[in-house]
């Protein structure tokens, strides 16, 4: 995939851009200055393989909380600010390794001054963020509304206040909960600007209708080489957000980490009870990492044939099943057994 090559910046010691890995991001939803709250969250997020956290910054306190935060998880915190300046300034005097910010609701022209100026003075990156709820009233008028030029321009405006202050340490984000708008968004803005783009569908939902809207969103825009860290907002344990996060990168190849498990549906030729022979596959095989394709077939026709660029897979077929590697035969082994071969076989390699 071509992807576009934007500005790199830092979040901490993790590169955004600049065609850098693309990042998955998540949300605490604890109350900040619980500390200890805030700190097992996070080292839950890093146990499920997130890269950059976020938190809400609503108080004097939660800003303090930032440094013992800091030094008791290992992925870079970023502050998620609303409405205060001073705030803002707190976080990154404590350390935040980055700012969300809506620079148009944030005080004013001289109060977003003072905050780029602290976060030129600490070195820390600003990721502009506009949505539906943010758009500057002239551009509604303008184009009538919320839509993909005023977003864009409204956009462009936070990108130009910020910039006269001599500051492009900048990411930025333009999110909307309509999938096919925040795709118009996001090949608009990638034309426009080589800043690093923080991609999601905003206020996605929850279950497996967020995590659709997620994965066609997210999906179509990194497929068109567009995006550089991703969050999926689910109305869930934000933990929860961060597998989903990682399968999309895995599904358009941009993330080549663990096993990438494939598997038929079932249909009146599987002879083995597929559904649960996966499901114990991929309990077996969770602690292996391992950069492979592993393919586990209901029958022969779609194993090894139509799984034949699998590293390895098995297929059922008549009370035996057969183990193969990269559309080989390897061994054909009694039913009972096929998972405990691949599973040994994986362990060989």
């Amino acid at each position: 995939m071509n992807r576009k090559n934007t500005k790199k910046i830092y979040i901490g010691d993790v590169p955004v851009g600049g065609g850098s890995q693309v990042t998955v991001q998540s949300m605490t939803n604890t109350d900040t200055k619980d500390i200890n709250a805030t700190v097992k969250q996070i080292l839950e997020f890093e146990k499920a393989g997130c890269h950059i956290s976020r938190s809400a910054i609503n108080s004097i306190d939660d800003a303090k909380s930032i440094p013992e935060i800091k030094s008791k998880t290992h992925i870079p915190f970023i502050a998620d600010i609303q409405y205060s300046a001073d705030l803002a300034i707190a976080a990154v005097e404590n350390g935040a390794d980055c700012l969300r910010i809506n620079p148009g609701n944030i005080g004013g022209v001289e109060e977003v001054e003072r905050v780029v100026k602290t976060c030129k003075e600490h070195n820390t990156p600003i990721r502009i963020g506009v949505n539906g709820g943010s758009i500057h009233q002239k551009y509604i008028d303008k184009f009538g509304g919320v839509n993909s030029e005023s977003l864009v321009h409204s956009c462009l405006d936070e990108i130009r206040l910020v910039e006269s202050f001599g500051f492009d340490q900048i990411k930025l984000s333009i999110k909307a909960s309509n999938v096919a708008l925040t795709i118009e968004v996001y090949e608009k803005i990638s034309k426009l600007v080589d800043y690093p783009l923080h991609v999601g569908i905003t206020e996605a939902g929850s279950g497996m209708e967020g995590i659709i809207k997620s994965s066609v969103g997210i999906g179509a825009i990194l497929s068109r080489g567009i995006g550089d860290t991703i969050r999926v907002s689910l109305t869930e344990d934000p933990v929860k957000e961060i597998p989903v996060g990682r399968n999309i990168l895995k599904s358009v190849g941009l993330l080549q980490e663990g096993i990438d498990f494939i598997s038929c549906p079932t249909c009146a030729r599987t002879k083995i009870d597929l559904i649960s022979v996966v499901e114990d596959a991929k309990e077996h095989l969770k602690n292996i990492d391992k950069n492979i394709t592993v393919a586990i077939m209901g029958c022969p026709v779609n194993g090894p044939g139509e799984a034949r660029e699998a590293d390895i897979g098995i297929a059922a077929a008549n009370k035996k099943g057969i183990l193969f590697k990269k559309g080989e035969i390897i061994k054909t082994v009694d039913e009972k057994d096929l998972l405990n071969a691949l599973v040994e076989e994986i362990e060989r390699m």
